[in-house]
């Protein structure tokens, strides 16, 4: 598997799990089956397409690939059937939530580093692909984006993001490297919310 393909793949399973947590949360609060998709493909891909119109990548891979399209709505089909099976699982928009934050995470930053980008702007991107869908399903709903309310939200991210330049430039295998920092992203994420992790703050603000 290439580094391109690993992107690619990475990027489709981010839009579709980021698309589930999207229509559990139109669940959630009750709207129906148009809803639940428009809040599907919304999360699923706004992260990516902001990535890709930063990166010059016309026309964005969302809208040049009918497989992103239809991953987000076949999550919309998957939450709108089954909401109650995933419902199940402890917190299950938390745990969509983060896995979708590594994989985008990861996919972001490696397809900027396949652009050409430097180590900065490439894990910003990341950082940036993995909370846009987020903070745009939010929004739709009218909830403060996760990224603002949440401190170890966009660092997890970054966590991830850091972790795949750092791998490239080691020459580490990218399969290995884009696995073990999506797991990083979801370890960092699911424990801040567990053990109720926050970032340092100013001293004396409250």
């Amino acid at each position: 598997m290439t580094d391109l393909a690993i992107v690619f793949w990475l990027d489709l399973l981010g839009t579709f799990v980021f698309a589930i947590s999207g229509a559990m949360l139109a669940v959630r609060r009750g709207l129906d089956i148009f809803g639940i998709a428009v809040l599907s493909v919304a999360a699923g891909l706004a992260g990516g397409i902001v990535r890709d119109l930063l990166l010059g990548a016309a026309p964005p891979a969302a809208f040049a690939d009918p497989r992103y399209l239809a991953a987000a709505l076949n999550a919309a089909l998957a939450g709108f059937l089954f909401h109650r099976v995933i419902d199940r699982l402890s917190r299950p928009v938390m745990l969509l939530d983060a896995l979708g934050l590594g994989l985008f995470a990861v996919a972001g930053c490696g397809k900027a580093l396949d652009f050409g980008m430097g180590p900065l702007p490439a894990i910003l991107l990341g950082v940036l692909t993995a909370v846009g869908g987020g903070v745009v399903r939010d929004m739709l709903v009218a909830e403060v984006p996760r990224v603002l309310r949440e401190e170890v939200y966009a660092l997890a991210a970054l966590v991830g993001a850091t972790m795949v330049w750092a791998a490239e430039a080691l020459a580490f295998d990218p399969l290995w490297s884009a696995t073990a920092s999506v797991a990083a992203v979801v370890a960092v994420r699911v424990l801040s919310v567990v053990l109720g992790w926050r970032a340092p703050r100013a001293p004396g603000s409250q």
